[in-house]
């Protein structure tokens, strides 16, 4: 399998790492975009207007990004991983140029749509280009590297986006990007080579179309179910039969087809099906620490957004320091043992979030977040360089894309999910005190604004942060069972087999 590569790949030794500088500098963009545009949001909606659609720029770059990583992931499996990832890139730049130049909330949507698009190549694609060009020996030290580059965005996005914000313009959080971009593709034209075999292999388009159908609907019922669209309407009903025929008509043309969209082979071996499946339970974890913790450090501990903020690097930091130890073990211990203490630290960060209360303060919650991150970062690591490891050149793209898929769909599964249990406790304890004429789901928002806190009643201020409390309890005990079953699904690794 080995061999394969090498076959592919004519990497000279001294260019691997200015095509290792590209690949970090492509992946950073894509890494940053969600803490750098959440830091800028307030400033774009206040001056485009449109504030009922401030949730779609997330969704649409969500939406595009999900639908599209296979079909990049395959697509780069038939021409090799080159031309599909300087198109991706170009397409991110594109839509980040684009978005500066919004001068209305739809028209920022649309472009990030076109962004969304090109980071669905970006992210699968650096993965896979590192698998190509690194050893057996060597992959599991590079991934390391690659984990880090999403420590450095969680912890600069903020910042960067703050400063463009305060002291330039928020066009620049997308024109940022450019330069950036630039220097990557330059590094991968200049330095990447990369020998394809000429051989005739057909595109599946119609699998293609079938898969972009199915996954957008779906990912459409996840991000706006019980948001834009409510649950009982036949909007959502028409979403969900659309989106489960389509997937199921996809099953059938991949059956069929003689060089499948999505190849059914990679799922026979136990250790990537094992992955991919853990992979979405770690996703719904790592969504359900990030978009709630805030929450409950400024709406119930009534800490400042810096203090919440804080909270939610520590999981930064455990996550690129134990992708990198996960490089070493895996050398020693093997993937299925490396991937076990993972589980055990999901396991225990899930335990401090269970225990959290707001007598605990915030460095406990830190504390959570910090093992949640090794946890991520000592499986992810084991996970990608194990499938890589698994398949050869020809399956190592589309085999990449899906673990990535599966973790972004477990987010997008546990957004819905997790935030369906918290609004749904806040509104049985609204009813259950009396309160409903003077308070919703909705006044919950009022508790992360300090100075607007004090504008409420003592029995309605009370009332929304014991609703918050009990919510988010629910909310953490779902990560703890999220926490064990990633941790079972683990031990059903096969045995041996170091990196």
């Amino acid at each position: 399998m080995e061999q394969s590569s090498h076959q592919k790949t004519s990497q000279s030794n001294s260019k691997r790492p200015f095509v290792l500088a590209a690949i970090m500098l492509a992946m950073f963009l894509a890494a940053i975009e969600a803490t750098i545009v959440s830091t800028a949001m307030p400033s774009i909606a206040s001056d485009l207007g449109g504030f009922s659609l401030y949730s779609w720029v997330f969704s649409a770059y969500l939406l595009t990004n999900a639908s599209t990583v296979l079909i990049f992931g395959k697509l780069s499996d038939i021409f090799g991983r080159k031309p599909i990832f300087l198109m991706g890139i170009s397409l991110f730049l594109t839509g980040s140029l684009l978005c500066g130049f919004s001068t209305s909330m739809e028209m920022l949507i649309v472009f990030r749509f076109i962004q969304g698009i090109g980071a669905g190549a970006l992210m699968p694609i650096a993965s896979t280009i590192v698998g190509d060009i690194y050893t057996k020996e060597e992959r599991a030290q590079i991934q390391g590297y690659l984990a880090s580059v999403w420590g450095i965005s969680a912890v600069t996005g903020p910042v960067l986006g703050g400063f463009f914000v305060d002291v330039l313009n928020w066009k620049y959080v997308f024109w940022m990007n450019l330069p950036l971009g630039f220097l990557a593709i330059v590094g991968i034209v200049v330095f990447f080579k990369e020998d394809i075999e000429k051989e005739k292999r057909s595109i599946d388009y119609i699998g293609s179309l079938l898969l972009i159908f199915s996954v957008s609907s779906l990912m459409m019922i996840l991000v706006e179910g019980g948001v834009a669209i409510p649950w009982n309407s036949n909007t959502m009903f028409l979403l969900m039969m659309f989106s489960l025929i389509a997937f199921l008509l996809f099953i059938f043309q991949e059956r069929r087809a003689k060089d499948p969209m999505m190849p059914f082979s990679i799922w026979t071996y136990r250790s990537i099906t094992v992955a991919n499946i853990t992979s979405l339970t770690t996703g719904m974890i790592l969504i359900g620490v990030s978009s709630f913790l805030p929450a409950f450090v400024q709406g119930v501990m009534e800490q400042s957004a810096t203090v919440a903020g804080f909270t939610l690097t520590a999981m930064s930091i455990g996550w690129p320091i134990s992708s990198t130890i996960a490089g070493r073990l895996l050398l020693k211990i093997g993937f299925r043992t490396t991937s076990i203490l993972g589980g055990l630290a999901l396991i225990i960060g899930g335990v401090f979030f269970f225990l959290l209360t707001p007598e605990k303060g915030p460095f406990w919650a830190a504390a959570g977040s910090f093992f949640i991150g090794v946890g991520m970062g000592l499986s992810t690591t084991s996970f990608i360089v194990s499938i890589q490891n698994t398949v050869d050149w020809k399956r190592r793209g589309i085999a990449t894309a899906t673990n990535m898929f599966m973790r972004t769909l477990g987010s997008a599964l546990g957004a819905a999910l997790l935030g369906g249990i918290l609004n749904g406790k806040i509104q049985s304890v609204i009813k259950e005190r009396g309160l409903e004429n003077q308070a919703s789901v909705d006044t919950t928002n009022i508790l992360l604004d300090a100075e607007k806190r004090s504008s409420l009643s003592e029995d309605v201020l009370q009332t929304l942060q014991d609703a918050l409390t009990i919510g988010l309890h629910q909310v953490y005990i779902g990560l703890l069972l999220l926490a064990i079953l990633s941790f079972v699904l683990i031990i059903f690794l096969p045995k041996g087999d170091k990196a």
